[in-house]
């Protein structure tokens, strides 16, 4: 089944669920969803039964009148409660937020192209890939990543999650070493205290950073995932509430420009861009290292 992809900064966008196409027109206009509540219904019963106790961590309890998941069971998984989970899988008429889909897709385990009819159906717009998969890069793109031994480098998301990383930025962060969702940019300048004291130009690199990180949640306004990001960060950054809510950046930035390595050298950088996937927002951010003082006045 092809993946749904989202179409940034347009007044509609196109999926292919299945073998045929879905249209979503900008509310304010136009919505085109030939779909009834006795299918949204039959969309998630189908996916329900799919799911054994097994497949999701819970504990067998014997054998079952019907096949699959309780309702219980699915609205204990998402975090939502029994009685607007049952109302939603009945086809009632009620308005659910894109939390409640993106916490119902995950519960069903649904893959991108489930969880964007799940939406259609409920006649909302599927939200950014990111929101609820965490993403890969394909083996070549690693493999660019693994022969640019020299310099470091790594590919981020729009949340700004690194995904894929080479051997030598490893060294720099300690990227390998961190749990998944701790290796996060935002969340390693704002909230890890033992990176920011290996970072010497700290207070001129996190303002650049977060400018060009404020610009690109502007592509997904309305994504939960990146507003629990940044209301977490708020929390625990008093730089990052304040950067955050200033209107204006002199400068932005998509790379650290100083790092004191292990073993203790100052190490300078210079960083150039590239695009992996326009589709998922992902881009490559390769650091070019300044040679040091004595290297500049070799002949």
């Amino acid at each position: 089944m092809p993946p749904c992809r989202r179409t940034v900064g347009t007044t509609s966008s196109c999926y292919n669920i299945g073998s045929y196409p879905v249209t979503w027109s900008n509310p304010l206009t136009n919505r085109t969803l030939a779909r009834t509540r006795s299918d949204l219904s039959d969309f998630l019963i189908r996916h329900r039964r799919r799911l054994t106790p097994a497949d999701v961590g819970l504990a067998s309890t014997g054998r079952r009148r019907t096949p699959g998941l309780r309702r219980e069971e699915v609205a204990a998984l998402a975090g939502v409660g029994l009685t607007w989970y049952t109302w939603f899988e009945q086809g009632r008429d009620i308005q659910v937020s894109e939390d409640f889909l993106l916490k119902v897709s995950k519960a069903l385990r649904l893959d991108d192209a489930e969880c964007c009819h799940l939406f259609l159906l409920a006649h909302r717009r599927p939200p950014p890939l990111e929101d609820y998969q965490w993403l890969s890069v394909s083996p070549l793109i690693q493999q660019m990543l693994d022969d640019l031994a020299a310099r470091p480098a790594c590919v981020v998301n729009l949340r700004w999650d690194v995904i894929a990383w080479n051997a030598a930025i490893d060294r720099l962060l300690g990227l390998s070493g961190r749990e998944q969702a701790d290796r996060n940019i935002m969340r390693m300048l704002f909230a890890d205290p033992d990176l920011r004291r290996r970072l010497p130009a700290w207070h001129r690199d996190a303002p650049r950073l977060l400018a060009q990180f404020r610009y690109d949640v502007a592509a997904a306004p309305e994504s939960p995932v990146l507003a629990s990001l940044i209301g977490e960060l708020k929390s625990l950054s008093a730089d990052f509430r304040r950067w955050f809510e200033q209107p204006t950046m002199d400068s932005y930035s998509r790379g650290i420009s100083a790092v004191i390595d292990p073993h203790g050298r100052h190490r300078t950088f210079r960083h150039e861009v590239l695009t992996v996937d326009e589709h998922r927002h992902l881009r490559m951010v390769v650091y070019f290292e300044d040679p040091s003082p004595a290297e500049k006045r070799d002949p």
